[in-house]
């Protein structure tokens, strides 16, 4: 390791970031003044039902399926994080998925990037494609095969950037380029491994952003919930029609979590870039691994995309362990700070089988096409201390591979991202 570094650190080089977004995070959609008891922390509104004045006066709540203070305070305060006029919460990033494709109609045809989250392929290919909907797998980072791939029945682009797990960044405001040369295609982006903080794909051209806000943007692992933002007046009205009359919202509580998780989104992804960023640099040239994918490296190969798109990078490493499978196993096995689980973007470290675990749906065959193999780990590097994350990673790496060290000493590594960064 060239602990001397790059002239230029990989944490340079950026768009700017967000102004505001912190007050943003902490106070847009939070007045006191909108409750009688002018409670600084909006309160978890638990009821059902809410009193009306007379038949069909109501005081802007009636049922809360269809709204619910709780909810309303979290999609003001996520509008404003993303840029947007609104936002819609719902009971899972699934569930978000489902409202935005019922913005279609039997024969519209969907173009998803190849390399998605395992449910959003399982989705596309094994429910929404049964339901009269037409769709196809298209590599989205080349715009050229975007382009092609275009017809008269297309009504919605769904890209993930960065994609998971392979981390492949897509160029938002090229696809957005394309997509609006054709009358009535929707561009909608899954933004759930920037989060608000790194990204904002509204304003570099897409209809649609969203989440599952159950990684970042709640970042504590203990809400399953979507989010869905949009500039659109059109897309907004059908969404709201769309939340009520489909039902999947949250729960209040799981809203005033998330809500709760918002106000301290910019402090753990600054922590989250700084940590992920040593761990990939850890990695790069451990002769135990071979190969490492972090768009906060300059050996990524849309590094300059990430850079002129976002703000930084958040802690998703992957990487593919020299071996076999049996040798990810054991790797995965000896770990102690890091816990074998799915899931991702909370405080605590997380790693994962992609293959057998988050993608295991996807067809074997597709694995192997998008580079998901036995040898692909995925990491989700937390908020610990970043000496003790990487020598969790180097005693895991060497029971997998004993013999073999990694030259790079951690105490240099440190005072270089130190120095430079």
């Amino acid at each position: 390791m060239q602990t001397n570094g790059p002239e230029q650190c990989p944490t340079q080089g950026y768009v700017e970031s967000f102004s505001h977004f912190a007050t943003d995070a902490i106070h847009a959609g939070q007045e006191p003044e909108q409750w009688t008891s002018m409670a600084v922390v909006p309160p978890i509104c638990l009821s059902s039902t809410f009193k009306q004045h007379g038949p069909g006066e109501h005081a802007g709540y009636e049922y809360s399926r269809s709204g619910n203070p709780t909810r309303n305070c979290l999609e003001k305060a996520v509008a404003a994080l993303d840029g947007a006029k609104y936002c819609l919460a719902y009971a899972s990033g699934l569930a978000a998925t489902l409202n935005i494709v019922h913005l279609l109609k039997a024969g519209d045809q969907i173009i998803c990037t190849t390399d998605v989250y395992g449910g959003t392929n399982r989705y596309f290919r094994r429910i929404a494609s049964e339901m009269g909907l037409k769709v196809i797998f298209v590599n989205c980072s080349d715009l050229k095969c975007l382009e092609a791939a275009i017809t008269s029945d297309t009504k919605l682009v769904w890209i993930e950037t960065p994609t998971n797990p392979t981390l492949t960044v897509i160029d938002i405001q090229g696809c957005a380029d394309i997509i609006h040369k054709h009358k009535d295609v929707i561009l909608a982006v899954d933004n759930t491994f920037m989060s608000a903080y790194f990204q904002r794909p509204l304003a570099l051209g897409a209809d649609i952003c969203m989440y599952s806000a159950t990684k970042y943007m709640n970042g504590h692992s203990d809400v399953v919930m979507g989010l869905v933002s949009t500039n659109c007046d059109k897309i907004n009205e059908r969404l709201r029609f769309l939340q009520n009359a489909l039902g999947a919202v949250p729960s209040p509580f799981d809203c005033f979590l998330c809500n709760r998780g918002l106000k301290t989104l910019h402090l753990r992804m600054k922590q989250h870039f700084h940590n992920g960023l040593a761990v990939a640099m850890f990695l790069e040239n451990d002769p135990r691994v071979d190969k490492v994918i972090y768009p906060g490296l300059p050996s990524h190969p849309q590094y300059e995309i990430t850079k002129r798109q976002c703000t930084g990078v958040p802690g998703m490493v992957t990487f593919y362990i020299k071996g076999q499978l049996e040798h990810a196993k054991i790797f995965l096995k000896s770990l102690k700070v890091f816990a074998l689980a799915e899931s991702l973007g909370g405080y605590e470290s997380l790693a994962e089988h992609p293959a057998i675990m988050t993608h295991a749906s996807v067809p074997e065959e597709d694995r192997l096409l998008l580079n998901i193999s036995d040898s692909l780990i995925r990491l989700s590097v937390g908020l610990e201390d970043v000496e003790d994350i990487i020598e969790d990673l180097d005693q895991a790496l060497g029971t997998a591979h004993p013999g073999l060290i990694n030259p790079t000493k951690l105490k240099d590594l440190l005072m270089h991202l130190k120095t430079n960064c």
